[in-house]
């Protein structure tokens, strides 16, 4: 019976305690984190780490519950409200319970390219404080994750009582500083009060603020948890440390076609081709492969309607002279398809003479097949390849 009362009592202590923790866990603020708009932004951190205290003093109770739980909880927030925007990111542990993992600093997350849900996960890891502070090999071990990579800032977000901290935390930090100079800050986050933590994590701020950054854009800054457990005071923080400036979208000059043939100057080969002539992918005015039948140079009478519009287009450019020049595809010998491409096109200048045109106006060309527009391996680029190409001669 006695047997009995006792394990009542101790089930019905458990109850109680559990009760009391839930309840102090409960007094931490609400919490909506801010969405960030990542079209109007860019992110001015190219890489971030942060480093969360877990040793033994950060399983003390406040009144909102362990400091480890409330560092935890601040964690968590922050990857909500950090926008994903190509960051290389990390999260590294320091004085966590031998139950975690052995190591009394390690890197559980990253450095890669940075997940909110994958950061989540291996945060999670963390779940039991209890081993001795070690900020100063925190910080050492930041070094070595920080080394390889590359872009112009680095930010590292300290989560820490700041509290038991053994060797010179403060060279530590002035050695990784060295090594990065302007392009690394520090953002320190008091977890609970304590006079001297709080001393150590302003220090530690002071050192990143001879960054490049001006007023507007702090390098490095001491915060508190209770300012970023809150909703805006999140957002403030993540807008300050990783938020660049707004997005200018680039003007995209409208594309010029100054001769109106369908094809912008950027790519028009044949620029300055009359209005209403034909002109092929690259801009020249250019009389296809109906002209002929393979291996001929006697226009097909189905060309006629394109070739009277050629003769059309002179009469009303009467100043206009032009050169027409023959092209083949490449079956053939070359000298053979050189005296065909010439043969096309005086036939083309027959033609128009015949027309009303003056054979004054017009110059004849071969160019066999070394000039194509199209590849030869096919039936359908070996088409485009027999054509002949109309060129007003510049005065």
């Amino acid at each position: 019976m006695k047997l009995f009362v006792r394990s009542l009592l101790t089930f019905f202590a458990f109850l109680f305690l559990f009760g009391c923790a839930a309840k102090q866990m409960n007094r931490l603020p609400s919490f909506e984190a801010k969405q960030f708009d990542k079209n109007m932004y860019v992110s001015k951190v190219d890489n971030f780490l942060i480093l969360l205290d877990a040793s033994s003093s950060m399983g003390n109770n406040l009144v909102q519950g362990k400091k480890f739980d409330i560092a935890k909880a601040l964690v968590h927030r922050m990857n909500e409200t950090i926008p994903e925007m190509g960051q290389t990111a990390g999260l590294r542990s320091f004085g966590h319970s031998s139950k975690v993992s052995k190591n009394a600093s390690e890197l559980f997350y990253g450095m890669e390219k940075y997940s909110s849900c994958n950061l989540e996960a291996d945060f999670d890891k963390i779940f039991e404080p209890g081993g001795k502070a070690s900020l100063a090999e925190a910080f050492s071990g930041a070094a070595t994750d920080l080394k390889e990579l590359s872009g112009d800032m680095t930010a590292v977000i300290l989560v820490t009582d700041g509290l038991h901290q053994p060797g010179d935390v403060l060279a530590s930090v002035k050695e990784l500083k060295a090594l990065h100079g302007s392009s690394i800050c520090f953002y320190p986050v008091l977890v609970g009060y304590a006079p001297t933590g709080e001393a150590l994590l302003k220090k530690i701020a002071a050192i990143g603020e001879c960054g490049s950054y001006s007023t507007a854009d702090e390098c490095g800054f001491y915060s508190t948890a209770d300012e970023l457990l809150t909703s805006a005071g999140m957002a403030n923080f993540v807008e300050k440390v990783f938020r660049g400036k707004k997005v200018i979208a680039k003007v995209v000059p409208i594309k010029k076609d100054s001769d109106k043939d369908g094809v912008y100057d950027d790519e028009d080969q044949c620029p300055g081709t009359p209005l209403g002539a034909a002109v092929n992918s690259i801009g020249c005015w250019a009389l296809d492969n109906v002209l002929f039948d393979f291996d001929k140079d006697v226009i097909k009478t189905e060309a006629y309607p394109l070739l009277n519009n050629v003769a059309g287009i002179l009469e009303k450019n009467p100043g206009m002279r032009v050169e027409l020049q023959g092209h083949c595809d490449n079956v053939g010998t070359p000298k053979y398809n050189m005296d065909l491409s010439m043969r096309r096109s005086r036939a083309i200048k027959k033609y128009l003479v015949g027309k009303g045109i003056l054979k004054t106006r017009m110059t004849t060309k071969g160019f066999g097949f070394t000039n194509p527009i199209a590849l030869n391996g096919t039936v359908a680029g070996r088409a485009l390849n027999r054509r002949v190409e109309i060129h007003p001669i510049k005065p």
